[in-house]
């Protein structure tokens, strides 16, 4: 049966690669950002639900300046924590489903380096983690039927990201300092879209209610992650040193090591996820296509 889908947060990376990997559904797709749909104002989002008959939400949406957060709070706090529980109680009164994208910034303190499990207890040390986590545990509270994944180092063709900031640093500097002290796993936006698509698509959302943990395959630090792009891009002229994370103060304390453990995804919904190298060049093949 035809499903109708809301996504939230239309315009920005995750969005953006939802559009693309939803083009030839079958289902209804409506795509949402603030302009259409005010998230923080729970009534709006009833509206929206009841009126559109919508069988699942894609909440895209999110407060992702992580060193504006600090300073900024509250609003963090609405977006990251009560707007997805808006959404919850919504869809809920449907009998639907949600689905949720948080972070690995819920381990910020963690220590040691063996990838995080969804069972590993978190503990987040800045308001974005904090808040995210929040959002999380109103969720759980609302009773919903719902997906969360946890996400790391998004990046896309779309918006601002590391990925175009070090693109356009590394072909306009002859030297480039980069942190090699924190270490995760980039994560093409594309790959969890089309991860998140297979889900509604194929239905496996039904039964498999819980927290999965989502990134490509692989580890590296920061350093790492700006040498591959400079070196796919061909900007060679750019010397890329590593440095201390203290080298580059920010209010908040970055995780050190957040690889997520993904088993629990990929036997969940037998999916293989694309090591993060591979998805890298596709996207930089894709942005150097549309400059042409």
């Amino acid at each position: 049966m035809k499903k109708n889908i809301l996504i939230t947060g239309a315009n920005g990376q995750l969005g953006n690669c939802m559009r693309l990997a939803a083009k030839d559904s079958a289902d209804n797709y409506i795509f949402t950002d603030v302009a259409e749909l005010d998230i923080t104002d729970p009534e709006a989002v009833s509206r929206m639900v009841a009126d559109n008959n919508i069988d699942i939400i894609v909440n895209c949406a999110a407060y992702t300046n992580v060193d504006k957060a600090e300073s900024d709070a509250e609003f963090a706090e609405v977006l990251n924590a009560k707007a997805p529980r808006n959404l919850a109680d919504a869809i809920k009164e449907r009998g639907g489903t949600l689905i949720h994208v948080s972070t690995d910034y819920v381990f910020g303190g963690a220590s040691g380096n063996t990838p995080r499990s969804e069972e590993e207890p978190a503990n987040p040390t800045g308001v974005y983690g904090l808040t995210k986590l929040h959002g999380e545990e109103e969720i759980a509270r609302s009773g919903v039927k719902a997906i969360i994944f946890r996400t790391a180092w998004l990046y896309s063709e779309f918006g601002k990201n590391f990925v175009k900031t070090m693109l356009n640093l590394t072909e306009s500097k002859p030297e480039l300092k980069v942190v090699f002290d924190q270490a995760g796993t980039p994560t093409y936006a594309q790959d969890l879209a089309d991860a998140i698509f297979d889900i509604i698509e194929n239905r496996k959302f039904e039964g498999n209610e819980g927290i999965y943990h989502f990134s490509n395959e692989g580890v590296c630090s920061w350093f790492d992650f700006t040498k591959h792009i400079a070196e796919i891009a061909g900007n060679n002229e750019c010397k890329v040193l590593p440095c201390h994370s203290d080298e580059f103060p920010s209010p908040v304390t970055r995780p050190a090591y957040s690889v997520l453990d993904k088993t629990k995804y990929k036997e969940t919904f037998n999916r293989e996820i694309p090591y993060w190298t591979d998805s890298l060049r596709k996207c930089i093949k894709n942005l150097k296509e549309n400059e042409a």
